[in-house]
């Protein structure tokens, strides 16, 4: 594969947090156009490797490239979006519309006192658009549901056109009747827009129905691969991975499942 196609190149890293080692020698490379659900149980080290993608974090050994340069030295920090778990602990009260907080990510690009104009505002409702929210564009934030919140913060970093979308357990808080549609929009995102994301989810079932690859780690990276190859891992294997038993529960579409 060519280097120019590698968006995240993980090579060999490590990283403790005091004398505990919460990855282990985990390399990984995310090709462009790819969607990637990140797997595996609680403190297994996927927020942490999240954050050493971010450049958070820095790994005690190894390397990270992200559009072939170490994050360090990335002068296009637009080009990568995040997502975190804020519709989980969003302070209702916020004071701002749906276009003001999506507007709001563009405040590294055009400056934190200058006015948007014309041609931004339009960016920002192209982006409320791609996440189906435009009926709520004047609507306070504070007054919409978990999931509309998580859909109006993807937008926020669909603002400034990124390449490489992250997301940290962006269902937390999602209602689970809009859980569906919610991972139908991020799969409308990496297929449409050739937008590379990562995500964060302890829902597999539903995740791995939408992504194009997985990988499951738990601090070392114990599979990856595409999806099909996910879905054929017997619960034996599940269970060495999870460190506990695991059964797939099927549902009536293709692959459904969640794990438990």
């Amino acid at each position: 594969m060519n280097n120019n196609d590698i968006v995240v190149d993980i090579q060999h890293v490590s990283f403790s947090y005091d004398d505990k080692k919460v990855l282990d020698d985990v390399t990984l490379q995310i090709p462009k156009g790819t969607f990637w659900g990140l797997v595996g149980p609680n403190g297994s080290g996927k927020s942490t490797l999240i954050k050493i993608i971010l450049g958070i974090l820095k790994p005690d050994q190894g390397t990270i490239n992200v559009f072939g340069k170490p994050i360090s030295n990335l002068k296009n920090r637009h080009l990568i979006g995040y997502v975190s778990q804020k519709a989980n602990s969003f302070n209702t009260a916020f004071p701002a519309t749906v276009l003001e907080v999506v507007l709001s990510g563009l405040v590294s690009k055009v400056g934190l006192l200058k006015r948007f104009t014309k041609k931004e505002k339009e960016l920002a409702l192209e982006a409320i658009s791609a996440v189906g929210m435009e009926e709520f564009v004047h609507r306070n934030i504070g007054e919409l549901s978990g999931g509309q919140q998580q859909r109006v913060f993807i937008a926020r970093s669909l603002v400034s056109n990124p390449e490489l979308l992250i997301l940290d357990e962006p269902t937390v808080g999602v209602d689970l009747k809009n859980v569906e549609n919610f991972y139908d929009m991020l799969a409308t995102l990496n297929k449409e827009k050739g937008i590379t994301l990562i995500m964060v989810s302890h829902d597999i079932g539903t995740m791995t129905n939408h992504a194009t690859h997985v990988a499951c780690l738990n601090k070392t990276l114990h599979f990856h691969g595409n999806s099909d190859e996910f879905h054929h891992l017997d619960n034996a294997k599940l269970s060495t991975i999870y460190g506990h038993d695991i059964h797939v529960l099927t549902h009536a579409h293709e692959h459904g499942g969640s794990y438990v």
